[in-house]
Formats: structure tokens, C-alpha cells, sequence
């Protein structure tokens, strides 16, 4: 086919920890070299889109920012369009209201200058970013609370887990199963494996997602939501790759199956023929 463009997840497909994975340089590079357009759709949220184009850069490729999606980027486009004028409590590990123009947010961990206390008021969205310390006993008892009353939760994702140079961390996906479980309500997730940011990723290269190729770690958050709105699906075998999910998902015969599996980043040159 045509290569219109290359989607890539950054976090266990180019980098782990900030750390380039070996050929990642090198591979970003040959695209460039034959002027295949590149954009980055992350999960990512303890990061705006220009601290992780410099950091991705610091790591020896040449990304900017504009090139750069983010699931807080995405949230941001939900809320403006769903949620005018709505005061947002954001629970997130990580400062990115620059890449959230024009949302009123508090930050879970300014809550003890608010009310009486430090007990806020019920806001009227409730958003959800990336794990860390910030989601401690009090703030997700307090967000559990507010969903049970009805008020509404939006996700940037619901990744469960992501890889770091020392093992897995657990993500908000993990906490959302049993606050939705429990609470009978359900949240509203933007970022992958919502097919909004596969669809973005598209219309900012200005081609059809049935002309690109979509590169990331997660079977089910990366490449399958991809080929769910038409892209071929790049497996590899780094980051959270796990062989057993693979093997326990190709055992199904009704399910759909990674386009292509590869050992990592430094064969995606050769499957594409360059």
C-alpha cells in the first residue's frame, strides 16, 4: 500500500523511561529520509506535548511538539465541546494545563485550599489522567463519591498499566474497573484506545487511516484500535509486550490479529520494504 503516514505510540515502542530503545533514532530518521510523515498518539499525561517532543529530541530524534498528540490534548477537545464552561476536578500525575486551553481546572492536590477543611466543591466534571501519588485513599474515595452521585467522570484513557526501566506501574485504568463496578456508573474515556486520536492522528497528516501504519506495544490500546479505523497494525515485542497476551489472543479464532508482530522498533525500516 500506499504509506501515507506512520502513527507512533512514544512509551515502550521509542523510549522506556525517557531512554531510547535501541534503532528508534535510527528508524525515525529512514522515514525522514524518505519523507514519510510521522505524528505520536500518547497516553502519556505526566507530560505536555513540548516537554516530551524535547525530551524525545534529548534521545536523539528530531520530533517537535505539533507533531505530538496527547490524551490531555484529546480530554481537552471533549470538554470544550461536551462540557462548556465546567469546573474540572483533574486527578493527574503531572502539570498540563498548557496543553488544556481553556478548561477551569483544580488540581486534586490543591484541594486544601479549597472549602472548608480542604473539602471541595462538587465540581462539575470530574477528569482523570495519568496514575502516580496523587491518587491516594481521601482523592479517589472523593472521586468514587462524586461518581455515585452522578457526576461525570472523564478519562483520558484507561490504560491499566504502563513499562518503566523498573517494571510495571499500574495505571487509572485499574482504579476506574472498580469505581465503575461498584458505583454502577461508567466513565467516559477520550484517549486510546478510543478511535478519536487514531482519527486525529490521520487528519493532522492530512491522509486516510486506511493509508497508515500504526506502531505500538499494546495489542489491544495500540494496534488493534487502529485497525479497528482501517490502519495496518505494528505490533513489537518491547515495552509491555507480553508474549502469553499474544499467544492467549491468537488462540481465538474470531478475533482480530495484529497486521504485523515484530521483534522491536529497528525492524519497522525493513517490513515496510525501505
Amino acid at each position: 500500500m500506499a504509506i501515507g503516514g506512520v502513527l507512533f505510540d512514544i512509551d515502550g515502542v521509542l523510549v522506556t523511561s525517557w531512554e531510547p530503545i535501541p534503532g528508534a533514532a535510527e528508524t525515525l530518521q529512514t522515514l525522514a529520509e524518505h519523507q514519510i510523515a510521522r505524528t505520536y498518539l500518547t497516553n502519556t499525561t505526566t507530560k505536555t506535548r513540548a516537554q516530551i517532543a524535547r525530551l524525545l529530541t534529548d534521545a536523539g530524534m528530531d520530533v517537535s511538539s505539533d507533531e505530538v498528540l496527547t490524551a490531555a490534548v484529546l480530554t481537552a477537545d471533549y470538554v470544550r465541546s461536551r462540557y462548556p464552561d465546567a469546573t474540572c476536578f483533574l486527578v493527574n500525575s503531572g502539570q498540563i494545563a498548557e496543553d488544556m486551553p481553556g478548561i477551569d481546572i483544580v488540581y486534586a492536590h490543591d484541594v486544601h485550599l479549597l472549602g472548608v477543611d480542604g473539602n471541595p466543591d462538587t465540581p462539575d466534571v470530574v477528569l482523570l489522567g495519568g496514575a502516580g501519588s496523587e491518587y491516594d485513599h481521601v482523592t479517589l474515595s472523593r472521586v468514587y463519591d462524586w461518581m455515585a452521585q452522578g457526576v461525570p467522570v472523564v478519562a483520558m484513557h484507561r490504560s491499566t498499566a504502563w513499562n518503566t526501566a523498573d517494571g510495571l506501574r499500574v495505571d487509572t485504568g485499574m482504579y476506574l474497573i472498580g469505581m465503575e463496578e461498584t458505583s454502577g456508573r461508567k466513565a467516559t474515556a477520550v484517549g486510546k484506545p478510543a478511535p478519536e486520536g487514531f482519527l486525529a492522528a490521520a487528519s493532522r497528516l492530512g491522509v486516510e487511516p486506511e493509508e497508515m501504519y500504526v506502531v505500538g506495544d499494546d495489542l489491544n490500546n495500540d494496534v488493534l484500535a487502529g485497525q479497528v479505523v482501517g490502519m495496518t497494525g505494528v505490533l513489537v515485542r518491547t515495552g509491555k509486550f507480553r508474549q502469553d497476551t499474544l499467544d492467549r489472543w491468537a488462540a481465538d479464532e474470531f478475533a482480530m490479529q495484529p497486521n504485523h508482530v515484530i521483534d522491536s522498533i529497528a525492524d519497522f525500516p525493513e517490513l515496510l520494504g525501505l
